[in-house]
């Protein structure tokens, strides 16, 4: 049996040995050669290299370029939302509901239905939903039907986008039993709700008064101004002063705007 040519050869041999052919014995299959493809890493570098910058386009000031993006299917996913009706919204609800659920199918593309059994309003998306907040939109003009404020005023929480519900008990401020509650919400109020019209309409929102709850509908700037001044009622500050620093507030809001 022959021995097996070596299979590290000397430079000086390699001229040599590529022209010397190989042996046909089958003895010799234990021998190992190079792939071709492994040998040439520089090579498929170089050719991906080529191919990158064919494919990037550079404009007049060095940038590059993209395609737009494809657009991807969206997969739907339908999500609900539940809200509870209270007891003493509830006559209320139900007479203006030919009112309520327009908007919300209509403006909103929201599936809505009351459930009578469980006293609720629920809403879900569906695959003619547009915008991605209007689950949240529907469910917080709801609320503020359900909160006491009236339905052309919750209805403006599906138009603007910048309407907040502020709301704060008036234990909150201070400690007030018996009597002297009773005093703090006549002072908010005021006779015929004269006072609570004056804080509405200088600080451009809306006040409800539920015992000694109070909600306060508005812009972010417009609620901190109505709160401002039923801070001060709570307080004991005369209504008088209150309506001073209201027209005050209402000027500058006139010149700012």
């Amino acid at each position: 049996m022959p021995a097996p040519t070596a299979l590290l050869r000397r430079p000086e041999k390699l001229a040599e040995a590529e022209a010397t052919p190989l042996p046909q014995d089958n003895d010799y299959g234990d021998e190992i050669l190079v792939d071709a493809t492994s040998a040439t890493p520089s090579v498929q570098q170089d050719t991906a290299a080529e191919h990158l910058d064919s494919a990037m386009q550079v404009d007049e000031e060095g940038r590059p370029k993209f395609p737009p993006a494809k657009e991807a299917e969206k997969s739907l996913k339908v999500e609900a939302r539940k809200v509870f009706i209270p007891p003493h919204r509830y006559p209320a609800l139900k007479s203006k509901w030919p009112k309520i659920y327009p908007p919300l199918v209509g403006h909103l593309k929201l599936q809505v239905r009351m459930n009578v059994s469980a006293r609720a309003v629920e809403m879900r998306t569906s695959s003619y939903t547009v915008d991605s907040g209007a689950l949240q939109k529907g469910e917080d003009f709801v609320r503020a039907f359900c909160l006491g404020f009236d339905l052309e005023d919750a209805i403006a929480m599906l138009r603007l986008d910048d309407l907040y519900i502020e709301t704060f008990e008036i234990k909150d401020v201070k400690t007030l039993n018996g009597e002297h509650k009773n005093r703090a919400i006549g002072r908010i109020a005021g006779k015929g709700g004269k006072t609570k019209f004056a804080i509405e309409n200088a600080s451009k929102t809306r006040v409800v008064l539920a015992d000694q709850t109070i909600h306060v509908l508005g812009g972010f700037r417009n609620i901190h101004i109505a709160t401002e001044a039923i801070c001060s009622l709570i307080l004991g500050s005369p209504p008088g002063k209150v309506y001073g620093n209201l027209r005050t507030v209402a000027s500058r809001m006139k010149e700012r705007f």
